[in-house]
């Protein structure tokens, strides 16, 4: 077994810390849910940009699920163990959905870049079946890419201290507690970040150098602000996550400061989670009309 620590402090401190993620949670599942309920229920949505939105929002349920539940119970004092097995699958599960939501996120720039530039090809470019077999790359990629890696933590030796300084099992934790060679880990962390996360970001970059340089050839300032209102919300995501995940995981060296990644996680598995539905529903003519 781990210990988590959580966040040390007073009993106040932490009680404060579990109403706030509660309420995270809470507003979280509802607005993702409410999300895919409203592209099931209304017709105008059933479209290929509100397909991979209910995917994402599909995803981002369960990651914040994997994370905020067991992060109360530690931060009360009721849960602070965890399994060496659980902790694996805590782990793999969570990186699995985050690899995921790399891929979906390239998929879902592409999908601006094709009814930006191509407007009256779109509908036949991309169309429901293209629009699936995407989705289900990304999820059986996202799942895929991170096998290998678990599998090599799994076969790591813990002899030393047991506490984990933080909420959640993150590759970083396992690593720094473990007293056999960490070296094949560290590099398999290390290509497979730059393959899930560099790789998809680039796919990203390039998608909106392509989508910027369309808008700007668009003679009318109407026609220009509608076309970047399609690409606004989904590139604000876009950066709020690339930033936070490239930070975590595309590093050499796994040996980050731990109260640094604890922070970042934050943001990255209970404060993302909750942003996204606000964005795109706030930035989005059709999604408020819908609602």
């Amino acid at each position: 077994e781990f210990i988590l620590l959580g966040f040390p402090g007073t009993w106040q401190f932490r009680v404060s810390f579990v109403v706030v993620f509660a309420l995270i949670y809470i507003l979280t599942v509802i607005g993702n849910a409410s999300i895919i309920a409203l592209v099931w229920r209304s017709s105008n949505l059933h479209t290929p940009m509100y397909f991979f939105l209910s995917n994402l929002s599909f995803l981002e349920i369960w990651y914040t699920t994997g994370v905020v539940p067991k992060a109360i119970g530690v931060m009360l004092g009721t849960s602070q163990t965890i399994s060496f097995s659980v902790c694996i699958l805590q782990l793999f599960f969570l990186l699995s959905l985050g690899s995921t939501e790399c891929f979906l996120l390239s998929v879902m720039a592409y999908d601006r870049y094709l009814a930006i530039c191509y407007p009256l090809r779109y509908s036949s470019l991309m169309n429901s079946v293209l629009s699936v077999r995407l989705a289900l790359s990304s999820w059986l990629g996202g799942f895929l890419a991170i096998s290998l890696l678990a599998f090599l933590t799994s076969r790591l030796t813990f002899c030393g201290p047991d506490v984990i300084n933080h909420f959640l099992c993150d590759i970083d934790s396992c690593l720094a507690l473990s007293c056999s060679d960490t070296w094949p880990v560290e590099l398999a962390t290390f290509l497979i970040s730059l393959i899930v996360v560099v790789a998809s970001c680039v796919v990203t970059l390039v998608s909106y150098m392509y989508i910027i340089s369309s808008i700007l050839r668009i003679q009318s300032a109407h026609g220009r602000k509608k076309a970047f209102s399609t690409c606004s919300a989904h590139l604000s995501v876009v950066t709020i996550w690339y930033g936070s995940t490239m930070f975590l995981y595309v590093k050499p060296s796994a040996q980050n400061s731990l109260d640094m990644n604890k922070i970042v996680n934050t943001f990255n598995t209970v404060v993302t989670p909750l942003l996204n539905p606000f964005i795109y529903t706030l930035r989005n003519k059709e999604v408020k009309l819908a609602l």
